[in-house]
């Protein structure tokens, strides 16, 4: 059904979308709001998104691999790079100088340091490696704070009869370490950034909710894209909305004002159409004083604004 019917469909657009505003909910078109209730899927990105994409080191490493390891990831802006440095940091450790330095998507980063030729990234078994010589020296093992509301969130989509995805780069056996302690049954382990997309694109009905660069392809891929606001502009300008606030709830509150305004158009609709099929016809045959029938098409329009005002009280 279009959504073109004179007063019924932009006025509750417009009201939905200053409710949402208000919220710190940002929506960028109507067809996003649209869709958005129609969804049958949610695929949330981990890092960034279901946590809060500060990871910590949570394991012992000798000085002189964690101060290599450091050195290769002091200009990196990946959260495990930045939780690396960190914990140089708080130890004191001063970093090296690193050469042929090479960024290597979604596996880590490879230099040499005093000489010797160094990889830090995901080993053979999706663990964080430092390796030279095709010699593993050590593992890094760092852990994300989960965001607070986020078990809620999944378990009220649960309930709703919509399927809720996590994507994420991490092992499988990390992936299911997490999935678990959420509440989240069906995961994507082990995907490089470029793959998003196209996993994405695997389902049908998907709403993607992620924050990082390498999330703009799924946005723009997925039914309706949703970046958090604390993520990148790239994200942001690739997604349909865009939650301003850290709250995590915001999700949820976002899909059900996307419900909440299309069950208002409908009603509107009904109140549009019910003045064109009944009262027309009758003022056309004489049945009904035009200026009666006037009177009826001003209170049908009332009440299609009135109506679409509701939203600015329903509970999101």
């Amino acid at each position: 059904m279009s959504l073109c019917n004179g007063l019924a469909t932009p006025t509750a657009i417009m009201v939905a979308t200053g409710r949402g505003a208000r919220r710190g909910i940002l929506i960028k078109d109507a067809a996003s709001l649209e869709i958005l209730s129609k969804v049958k899927t949610f695929i949330f990105d981990k890092t960034g998104t279901l946590t809060i994409g500060k990871p910590t080191l949570t394991n012992s490493v000798e000085k002189k691999y964690l101060q290599i390891a450091a050195s290769l990831e002091v200009g990196s802006e990946h959260p495990i790079g930045t939780a690396i440095v960190n914990a140089a940091k708080s130890e004191n450790i001063s970093l090296m100088k690193v050469k042929s330095f090479k960024a290597i998507s979604g596996k880590g980063v490879e230099g040499t340091v005093d000489g010797k030729e160094y990889f830090l990234g995901k080993d053979a078994n999706g663990k964080i490696s430092l390796v030279s010589t095709g010699k593993t020296l050590t593992s890094f093992e760092v852990s994300d704070e989960v965001k607070d509301g986020v078990e809620t969130v999944l378990s009220q989509l649960n309930k709703k009869g919509i399927a809720t995805w996590m994507i994420t780069g991490d092992n499988e056996e990390t992936a299911r370490k997490i999935a678990k302690e959420i509440g989240i049954k069906n995961i994507m382990a082990g995907v490089l950034p470029g793959q998003k997309a196209d996993k994405v694109k695997e389902l049908k009905s998907v709403a993607f909710v992620g924050d990082g660069v390498n999330d703009a392809p799924a946005l723009a891929s997925a039914s309706v894209g949703i970046a958090m606001g604390t993520g990148t502009d790239v994200a942001i300008e690739s997604a349909g909305v865009t939650l301003l606030n850290k709250d995590f709830s915001s999700v949820l509150s976002a899909y059900k004002l996307s419900a909440s305004t299309m069950k208002v158009i409908y009603q509107n609709l009904f109140w549009a159409f019910g003045y064109n099929i009944i009262l027309i016809p009758v003022a056309m045959i004489g049945l009904l004083n035009p200026m009666f029938a006037a009177m009826a098409m001003a209170a049908s329009s009332i009440s299609v604004v009135l109506n679409s005002l509701r939203l600015n009280s329903v509970k999101i």
